[in-house]
């Protein structure tokens, strides 16, 4: 069988092609601005300062758009829940007739009586 090609659908725009499209949106607002302005000196009444209005607005928001970034990737920044935790079963009653089954009391009947643990030191 052969390996799966990998996909480069999600692979982010070359930085010349970013670049090239930033500075085409600058020069294009650059151009409305340098229109505002020669409107603004031609006309007469509201329209002259709708026109500087323009013209003094749109550097600020040329830059703003031409600096805004490469790509604008959004990440989950929702909290991270952990899983349950298991529910803790209870120990099941110690029986009389079984031998090695841990008593019930708290404290031994007997010294060394209880739990015993097979050991062997080696």
């Amino acid at each position: 069988m052969s390996e799966p090609v990998p996909s480069i659908t999600s692979a982010p725009e070359p930085l010349a092609v970013d670049q090239s499209r930033r500075t085409r949106s600058y020069l294009i607002q650059m151009s409305i601005r340098v229109v505002c302005i020669i409107g603004a000196v031609m006309v007469d009444g509201w329209v002259r300062w709708a026109l500087v209005a323009a013209a003094v607005v749109l550097p600020y928001s040329a830059v703003l758009i031409a600096n805004s970034g490469r790509d604008h990737v959004t990440h989950d920044t929702s909290p991270v829940t952990p899983p349950a935790a298991p529910a803790l079963t209870e120990l099941p009653d110690a029986s009389p007739d079984v031998p090695d089954a841990p008593r019930t009391s708290s404290a031994p009947s007997a010294p060394g009586a209880g739990r015993v643990i097979d050991h062997v030191d080696d």
